[in-house]
C-alpha cells in the first residue's frame, strides 16, 4: 500500500463545502471521483479540516492510500487535467503510513478579507466581504489580539445541530496568533488567525464580533467577557463565507516517506 499527501487550492463559491454529500457538489467529492477514476479503487480521501460552503483554500491538505503505481507527480498532473478549474492540486507527495492530514496537523492559518473601498473590483467580489461603511479599526485591531491564547470558544462557534453533541464536545481551543491589519494596498482589512484547530464557523463568528466592535456595538474588552459567558447569542453574527480562505496547514515532522 502506498500513501499520498495532496495540497489543494480551490474557489469554494460554487461548492457546498469540503465534505462529500450524495446530492450536492463538494470539493472532496470532486477529487474522490477523479482519484477513483485514475486508480479504479474505492479511494477514501481524508482532509485536514472541513471548509464550509463558499469558503476557499490556498493550502488545504488531504491524504489517501492506494495500490496504484502512479507517482505523486503523475497523480498531480492527472488530477489537474480532470478536475474542474476551480480546484487545483498544487502539490503531491508520497508519504509514510503514519501521516494523517487531520491528526498530524499542528496548526492551521485562516485569513478573512474585508474590502473597504467604495466599489469592489469584479475580480475580487467572490473573495471578500464588502464593507465600505465607517469602522473603528484601532478598536478592532486591539480586540483581535485578545483571541490569542487558550480559551473556551463556545461564544464563537455554531451549534453542531445536536444538543447531546454540543454538551460532549470541548470548545477549548488554542490560538497561537491573531491580528487585524490593512492589506499592503490599503484597500482591505485582513484578519489572520493561526491555531491548532477550529470549531464550526469559529473564524467567521470572530470576524462578525470584530465588526460589531468596529461599529461601536461592542468594546475590545468584551472579548474576555464573551469567553466567560459561553453564549453564542451574545457574540457578533457569523460573517459571510466568501471572505474566508484556509491559507496553510502545518504538520509535525517525520511524516515523509521512510520516516515515522
Amino acid at each position: 500500500m502506498r500513501h499520498f499527501k495532496l495540497t489543494i487550492a480551490y474557489d469554494g463559491t460554487d461548492y457546498f463545502g469540503w465534505q462529500m454529500q450524495s446530492d450536492k457538489p463538494t470539493i472532496q467529492g470532486e477529487i474522490v471521483t477523479v482519484l477513483r477514476r485514475l486508480t479504479q479503487e474505492n479511494i477514501v480521501l481524508h482532509g485536514s479540516g472541513r471548509t464550509d460552503a463558499g469558503v476557499h483554500a490556498l493550502g488545504q491538505v488531504a491524504n489517501f492510500h492506494t495500490q496504484s503505481g502512479l507517482s505523486a507527480a503523475e497523480f498531480q498532473r492527472a488530477c489537474n487535467a480532470l478536475l474542474p478549474p476551480a480546484i487545483r492540486i498544487v502539490d503531491a507527495e508520497e508519504t509514510g503510513p503514519a501521516f494523517n492530514s487531520r491528526w498530524s496537523a499542528t496548526g492551521k492559518i485562516y485569513r478573512y478579507r474585508i474590502y473597504r473601498g467604495k466599489v469592489v473590483p469584479p475580480m475580487l467580489w467572490r473573495y471578500v466581504l464588502h464593507y465600505p461603511f465607517p469602522l473603528d479599526e484601532p478598536a478592532m485591531c486591539e480586540a483581535a489580539t485578545r483571541f490569542t491564547g487558550i480559551h473556551d470558544f463556545t461564544s464563537f462557534a455554531a451549534s453542531t445541530g445536536s444538543e447531546d453533541d454540543d454538551k460532549e464536545r470541548t470548545a477549548q481551543r488554542e490560538i497561537y496568533s491573531a491580528e487585524l491589519i490593512r492589506s499592503p494596498d490599503g484597500e482591505e482589512l485582513w484578519f489572520t488567525v493561526h491555531g491548532r484547530s477550529f470549531l464550526r464557523y469559529m473564524v467567521r463568528k470572530m470576524v462578525g464580533t470584530l465588526l460589531e466592535i468596529g461599529r461601536g456595538k461592542l468594546r475590545p474588552e468584551d472579548i474576555d467577557r464573551l469567553f466567560e459567558l459561553k453564549d453564542r447569542s451574545q457574540s457578533g453574527p457569523t460573517a459571510p463565507p466568501q471572505g474566508l480562505v484556509m491559507v496553510e496547514v502545518s504538520h509535525q515532522e517525520g511524516w515523509r516517506l521512510g520516516r515515522t
